[in-house]
Order: C-alpha cells, then structure tokens, then sequence
C-alpha cells in the first residue's frame, strides 16, 4: 500500500512539475524578447469574443508558441524521473507520468496547426467562446480567468492550468490602469488604500461623506484624488458611478464603542451593515458583460470582528451581519466578492489600534494580488484559524438551506 501512494505521490508531482514548468516558461515569454517573438503570434489571435480573428494566424500560433512550449515541458519532464533514480525512490516508472502528460499537449498543438477539425473544441478549452458561466476560478485556470490575460494585462494571469506561478508572482489579480473606488476614503484606512493602489497604477476615486477633496503625498508630491460626496442612505444614487468602477472596495464604518441605546443600535447597523450591503447591490447591477463578469470585483471590509471580540458590542454585532450577508450573496454573485478581515489598526475610529494603515494596506494589496478571497491582515494567530472554520461552516448552511 505505501508503495501505491509513493507512485501516485511521484505521478502528482511530474504533472505539477510541467504545469510549473509551462506557466514559468510562458512568463519569461513576455520578458525575453527572443521567446516573445515566437509567444506574440499567440495574441495575434483572439477577438474579445475569443473568436478567431484568423485561421491561418491560429494554425501558425500553435507552430510558433504552443509546439515549442510543449517541447520545452517534454525536455524538463525527464527531471522527476532524475530525482526519484538519485534518491532510489520507488515506483521510478510513475515519474514519467509528466512526460506522458506532456505529450497530450504536443499532439494537441500539431493538430490544431494542422487544423484538424474540431480538435480545438476539445483541445483548446480555455479559448472558447460563448457566455461566461462562472467568476475567474481560484485554483484551476478556466476561461473566465484566462480572458483576462489577453484583454486585462498580458503582464499577468499567466498560468495555464493551475494558478500557483500567479499567486506566488502577485500576478493573479492585476491592479494597473482598474478604475478602483473607495469609500471611507477620508479615513485613515481610507487614504493608505488609496495610496497603495495608485503606486500599483489603478486609476482611484474617493467616495467619502468628507466635503474635503482628497489628496495623497506620493514621493512629497501632493497627488490630488478624484473625490465623489455621497451620504448613507443614498447608495443607489451612486449608481451611475458604480457602472464605470472596476473594483469597489466597501471601508466605511463607525464605531460607537460602549454605546447600547437606541440611536446608537439604528446608526451602528445604519452605517456598518445596509450602507455596505446597499452598495454591494447596487454594484452588482453594473456587472453586465463577460468583461465585466472577469474584471468587477467588491472587496467588503467586515474586520476581524466576525470571529473575534472587538470590546465594542454594536461594532461587532453589526460587522458580523455584515460579514453574513456577504457570505451569503456571494454564493451567486455576478463577480468576484472579497473579505477584508482586519485586526486593529490605529485610526480614528480604533485610536489605540496596533497596526499601521500603511502596513494593513500593503498587506491587503498584496494578498489581493495573489487572488486571495479572503483577506487576512491581523496580529493575532486565532483568527487565521478561526475564521476558514467559521466561513466554510457558515457558508456550507446557507448553500443548503437557501436558494436564488
């Protein structure tokens, strides 16, 4: 029996190995001109649609990009093979399974240049046209995901079957030249976003209740802010906005701290639950065509308070309904929906926080890079682990018990 899973352990990880191997090999295509050269026939020949523009130019591209790739993956999959024999690890046999692998991909390719009919059909699945049926996956590639490396930035999104070379690279989510809108934009975590998505070259806007214009200081420079006034209440008002953002990301908030009266039950779940809730909605009504269903993303910052105490009972009791309803929406929503689980951080609302904007932004951005769903920024290790269990669960019961 140990001998079975040794094999199928050795099998997994040639297969893995050239799937790494083909992601790294098509990253350094855009980076070494003598490969691009060979890759650029590739983007010669998708419409938007994924229509063909070209037969000729699609037969040539598999000649010029997909045979070379998959000979470079049959070259590199004898590697495992090495490994196993060096270190007397038996089934040897199982580490050729990559290499068996690969060559379904090398035929595949010689067809298609070829132009065997309807070998693309079932070869070429990530370039298929018709309707996008499902958001940009996390783990295994499909056609929603890798759109977005031909029409979003072909600087990214480079893997072909799994994501990992994205995720380590921070290049499964690209932030250049998105239309990105913030709101609590005056606030201290408000700003350091702002700033943070400016240096990865989004395009910014500042939804704040503030009458100030916002600014930024880049590099000393002080980096005026497109600022939009809205108030809570109206977020359907914002609608027209909305249409135009790539990535709205939910950060407003209060924090009435010890208060348990009335007004303060009504302003807590005012502010911190439908406000965010509303707005999500609304977002989701812009999401309208495939590019919109690869590239809109909410990114809803519910804090840490979902699983952990905050010594604020309104703040949590609102941030956890919060955090509920995006479990639950997400499970049909249009476009991709992110948590933002944040520990405490110093601002005005939390003045004693631990953590500095600056540092939570950075993380945030970065993790958000990666293609993390939910984003954890926090100094304490419990919630690292309480809070998969709690969101697994919570998601889990309402999968089964609702409906659309």
């Amino acid at each position: 029996m140990q001998t079975v899973y040794w094999g199928l352990a050795i099998a997994l990880g040639s297969v893995l190995w050239v799937e790494l191997v083909r992601d790294i090999y098509h990253a350094l295509s855009h980076l070494w001109q003598p490969l691009y050269r060979l890759h650029s026939w590739h983007h010669r020949v998708f419409r938007p649609d994924l229509s063909v523009a070209n037969d000729t130019i699609y037969r040539q591209a598999h000649w010029y990009n997909d045979v070379p790739e998959a000979l470079v993956m049959i070259l590199f999959s004898f590697l495992p093979y090495g490994v196993v024999y060096t270190w007397e690890i038996s089934p040897q046999w199982t580490a050729f399974t990559g290499t068996v692998y690969t060559f379904w991909f090398l035929l595949a390719a010689i067809a298609r240049g070829l132009g065997v009919p309807y070998v693309d059909e079932i070869t070429d699945i990530t370039h298929r046209q018709g309707e996008f049926t499902s958001l940009p996956a996390k783990l295994f590639v499909n056609r929603t995901y890798h759109w977005r490396h031909h029409f979003d930035n072909q600087n990214a999104y480079f893997c072909g079957a799994i994501t990992i070379v994205d995720k380590v690279m921070g290049t499964a989510l690209s932030l250049k030249g998105k239309r990105i809108a913030v709101t609590g934009a005056s606030g201290t975590l408000g700003i350091a976003l702002l700033k943070q998505l400016q240096l990865q070259g989004a395009k910014v806007t500042a939804l704040t209740s503030s009458s100030n214009s916002i600014t930024l200081d880049i590099d000393g420079k002080e980096v005026p802010i497109k600022t939009i006034l809205w108030q809570t209440g109206k977020e359907t008002e914002l609608g027209t906005v909305l249409d135009k953002i790539d990535i709205l990301i939910i950060n407003h908030g209060i924090n009435v701290h010890g208060a348990r009266d009335k007004n303060a039950v009504a302003k807590s779940y005012e502010i911190n639950t439908f406000s965010a809730w509303q707005l999500m909605e609304t977002f989701f009504t812009t999401v309208q065509t495939n590019k919109d269903i690869a590239t809109k993303e909410v990114w809803v910052n519910t804090s840490e308070a979902e699983v952990n105490p905050a010594f604020s009972p309104l703040y949590e009791l609102s941030k956890r309904t919060l955090g509920d309803l995006v479990t639950l929406r997400r499970l049909d929503a249009p476009c991709v929906v992110r948590k933002l689980i944040l520990g405490p951080f110093k601002s005005n609302l939390n003045p004693i926080g631990i953590m500095s904007a600056d540092w939570v932004a950075k993380q945030i951005v970065n993790l958000a890079k990666r293609d993390i769903r939910n984003i954890i920024v926090t100094i304490n290790p419990l919630t690292f682990v309480l809070f998969p269990i709690k969101e697994f669960l919570v998601a889990t019961y309402f999968k089964f018990f609702s409906k659309k």
